[in-house]
């Protein structure tokens, strides 16, 4: 009988199952399309758009709506259910901070969402640099509301404080998954430490919108679902987003299954009544998928309350 070593026992692939007819990608202008790959391309700006190859890329770029990913594109973690590269991340780009906002500025931009991949590689896992990207696009970009989407800046100690010093209009972390998977998932990060920043961010700047992110479809139960709503109402967020998620490769973490547009209208009310100022809950919903009218209602939901 031969005994393999375990290390080179190949995982199985994991297949991917056929996509329902309610989850499609629509193009509305070719043009503009192509306007906005042209921009981005130009100065190579890196877009979480191409990078994890979102569902809603052709429609978001018709409409000129381009996510930049600052701080390169490769990531120094390895999430089970991300498509962004994973290796040792170049020097960060000293130009990058004027490269966006001239971005911005060409697309005519009303609110642009700014994220990053993880840089664990940096002392302040980034911070500085958003913080020098938020400052250069709004000097450039006076009427631009700007979204940050961050890492969790795990043992980065108060690093998140740097973002909110320059004072975006929404910081966003996304707590991806149910608390029983992040070991799987998630294995970087911390259930309860993206919780924690949250709170905090909320705590530090009172002025900024706290957002926060969940993908269904890994195998939780609608009560683990129930259980991150009032966790993170316990953290203050004031927006949630529910999506879809959906498996970029047969390497990537298996689907459980599909939830229909039903399941996600009724996860929208329970997180209504739960407290959440707005909450974005469909197949295709995404972080920064209709972030801009997203905020807008947000903030005349925030007057009418004040």
């Amino acid at each position: 009988m031969t005994i393999r070593h375990p290390e080179k026992i190949k995982k199985p692939a994991n297949p991917i199952k056929k996509k329902p007819s309610w989850i499609k990608s629509r193009i509305l202008n070719s043009k503009e399309f192509f306007l906005t790959k042209s921009i981005v391309n130009k100065d190579n700006l890196v877009t979480v758009c191409q990078e994890a190859n979102c569902p809603n890329i052709t429609e978001c770029w018709s409409k000129r709506h381009a996510t930049f990913m600052i701080m390169g594109n490769t990531c120094t973690r390895a999430c089970a259910f991300c498509d962004v590269r994973t290796g040792k991340p170049e020097k960060l780009d000293q130009f990058e901070s004027i490269k966006i906002a001239n971005a911005v500025y060409k697309l005519n931009l009303k609110h642009v969402v700014i994220t990053s991949v993880n840089r664990d590689d940096l002392p302040d896992g980034g911070s500085n640099h958003f913080y020098d990207v938020i400052i250069t696009t709004r000097k450039k970009n006076p009427n631009t509301t700007i979204e940050v989407l961050t890492p969790d800046f795990l043992r980065k100690n108060n690093s998140y404080k740097k973002v909110l010093d320059a004072d975006p209009d929404v910081f966003n972390h996304n707590i991806e998954t149910v608390s029983n998977f992040y070991r799987e998932i998630r294995p970087g990060a911390r259930y309860h430490g993206s919780l924690q920043l949250l709170y905090n961010a909320k705590k530090y700047n009172k002025k900024v919108f706290t957002k926060s992110g969940l993908m269904v479809g890994f195998g939780e139960t609608k009560k683990e679902i129930i259980q991150v709503m009032d966790d993170l109402r316990e953290s203050d967020v004031d927006f949630l987003t529910i999506g879809q998620y959906l498996q970029p490769s047969k390497k990537h973490f298996p689907l459980n299954r599909y939830y229909n547009p039903s399941e996600f209208k009724e996860l929208k009310i329970i997180a209504k009544e739960k407290g959440f100022l707005m909450v974005s809950s469909s197949p295709l919903t995404r972080s920064s998928y209709h972030a801009d009218e997203d905020f807008a209602k947000l903030k005349n939901i925030k007057i009418n309350i004040n």
